[in-house]
């Protein structure tokens, strides 16, 4: 039988997208900055899923730090440190232990979990204010946000983060502030401002608050409702020139984003509208960076004003982004300051930036060794090593379906298989006790992601395989594994069934995806340890390939970047293990984990 699942129409069809896409660098437009020692810098700065960003600049230590969503990958809400702006590693984790919030495990809805963390830092702790969402849950339910406080003064010990504080407020997007003028101490009183809950009442609210408690110490008092573009949301409040400036997003998270601001003398107003507005858009433009908004300010060691903001690389066509929400970075300046000050944002966001100097770097983060690049990698899994921090499951793991280098398979991840599969049971909710799923993010247009995977299933429909992973359940994912199957009997006068190993295909999207389908695995190729292969062969489109280790991949599959090119995340690349609901055991040996990007693209 053949392996190759395709008609003649669609390998002639394919054919023409297998051309490899070179990257392609755009030339930034300057509007703003006439800085004779401008330097150019690219976008994403933090490639892949990484919506939502947060950052600060802490001169104790010189280093600029982001935390951005994570929806319902565990570990949750990471933290990537700098000391350049452009080289970025993972320094660790907020949520870390399913201790600190358990109700993840029931987080309802593959676009529920984590959503828009903030990052402070104040007298010398760092403060992370965020909204765990049960999305499924009417807008007007109060449990379907719960907002929570974590606090660390050692942000590169993950085990240093809090357990969750929570507090209540009917709405999402929550972030800190201290302001210094109502307060008779040094530490100024305390605030959160967040988005009130838009299909009930929509607008930006604010209230006293104690952070370390979480209790509410005022009413919640609308301060802005924008411009009238939909869904106010991520609100965050500066001070600069005696004015209070609140920045927010409008116009929902596609294709008409945008970012726009207001100000008052008084921090509960009444707020006035930059004329200008929006602030940041790539609305209306032919650009490739799309659904540029959600931004974050912060200044550097210089006093130079710098933007963060979420964005999608997907062109105004808006239907292949597989990489999902991505960080993107700009610099801002003032105008002249006072009564006439309002902050300008070097736009559009392009590929490539030009600003001012970079900040300097005074060499390596402590503890650099430490920690990770998303990028490049191959991994062993040696012998008492421990789960690399940049790897995710999808909600809380279950610790006993993953062992590292298990007796007689030095260097190899075990996983042991869930009932669940990467389907789920009850649509997106979090039962059965999880399934058995790593992962890690792709951060590149083009990339070979590759396992050894030692694997011979023994039951019915046993299953083990790697994974182009965006959401569980009826959304969007596509699956090649190695599965136990019946085939028929032919040469024989009897209606007998032979179980044998099948790759099995598998593609769920709600835009159009391949059938799915199923194709013996070549006898000679059976109790041998298969290289399993994901490829972005070109911007578009995914190549599914497996052979023995050492020799050629063969093509199986192809998949298009549609499918996984949805919601609010982005796209993970991992392996997976499952009985598909049947009481199968059998362990799945995975090992020469590699990750190798191939080239970025940041222009049409």
């Amino acid at each position: 039988m053949a392996l190759l699942h395709l008609s003649t129409s669609r390998l002639v069809a394919l054919s023409l997208l297998l051309i490899l896409v070179l990257p392609s660098f755009a030339t930034a437009r300057n509007n703003n900055n006439n800085n004779n020692n401008s330097t150019g810098f690219q976008n994403p700065i933090l490639p892949g899923f990484h919506p939502d960003p947060s950052c600060i600049h802490v001169p104790e230590d010189g280093t600029f730090y982001c935390a951005s969503s994570s929806f319902n990958v565990f570990p949750g809400i990471p933290i990537h440190a700098s000391q350049d702006l452009t080289t970025w590693k993972l320094v660790g984790n907020v949520l870390n232990r399913p201790s600190q919030l358990p109700d993840l495990a029931i987080s309802n809805g593959s676009t529920s979990g984590i959503w828009a963390p903030t990052l402070r830092h104040h007298n010398g702790t760092f403060y992370l204010v965020t909204t765990l969402v049960h999305d499924k849950k009417p807008p007007d339910d109060p449990t379907r946000w719960d907002n929570i406080i974590f606090q660390t003064r050692d942000i590169w010990d993950n085990l240093a983060w809090t357990d969750a504080v929570h507090f209540d407020f009917t709405g999402y997007d929550t972030s800190p502030y201290w302001d210094d003028d109502d307060d008779d101490d040094d530490e100024g009183t305390e605030y959160i401002v967040g988005s009130h809950a838009y299909h009930v009442e929509p607008g930006i609210h604010l209230a006293k608050v104690d952070l370390e408690t979480g209790e509410i110490k005022s009413k919640w008092t609308n301060l802005w409702n924008g411009t009238g573009g939909l869904a106010p949301e991520g609100p965050h409040i500066y001070k600069k020139d005696g004015y209070y400036y609140l920045m927010i997003a409008e116009g929902g998270t596609g294709l008409d984003h945008m970012e726009t601001i207001a100000r008052s003398e008084n921090l509960y107003g009444p707020y006035e509208a930059n004329p200008a507005n929006p602030i940041l858009t790539n609305a209306n433009t032919t650009g490739y960076f799309q659904t540029v908004g959600h931004a974050d300010l912060f200044q550097d060691a210089c006093g130079n004003w710098w933007g963060v903001a979420l964005s999608t690389r997907s062109g105004p066509e808006y239907t292949t982004y597989p990489m999902g929400r991505e960080t993107v970075l700009t610099n801002v300046t003032w105008e002249d300051g006072g009564s006439s000050s309002w902050p300008i944002f070097n736009e559009p966001i392009e590929g490539v930036m030009h600003a001012w100097e970079l900040p300097p770097t005074s060499g390596h983060l402590p503890g650099d060794n430490q920690y990770v690049t998303e990028g490049d990698e191959n991994i062993q899994f040696p012998p008492g090593s421990k789960m690399p921090q940049h790897f995710v499951h999808w909600r809380f793991p279950v610790d006993e379906a993953y062992t590292m280098s298990p007796e007689g398979h030095e260097n190899a991840l075990r996983l042991r298989p869930s009932k669940l599969n990467l389907t789920g049971v009850d649509g997106n909710t979090g039962a059965g006790g999880g399934q058995t799923f790593v992962g890690r993010r792709q951060v590149d247009t083009l990339f070979t992601y590759s396992v050894d995977v030692d694997y011979t299933p023994k039951t019915l429909e046993e299953e083990a395989g790697v994974t182009l992973f965006l959401t569980q359940a009826i959304n969007h994912h596509v699956r090649l594994g190695i599965a136990l199957l019946p085939v028929s009997n032919t040469n024989t006068n009897t209606n007998t069934t032979t179980l044998v190993p099948h790759f099995r295909f598998h593609a769920i999207s709600y835009v159009y995806v391949p059938a799915s389908f199923s194709v013996v695995v070549p006898p000679a190729w059976n109790n041998k340890t298969l290289t399993m292969e994901i490829e972005a062969v070109n911007v578009t489109h995914y190549s599914f390939s497996a052979a023995p280790v050492g020799r050629p991949r063969r093509v199986i599959a192809y998949a298009p970047g549609k499918i996984v090119s949805w919601g609010f995340t982005g796209t993970l690349l991992g392996v997976y293990a499952t009985s598909n609901g049947g009481n199968g055991t059998q362990p799945a040996y995975v090992s020469n984990w590699n990750y190798l990007g191939r080239g970025q693209v940041r222009d049409n």
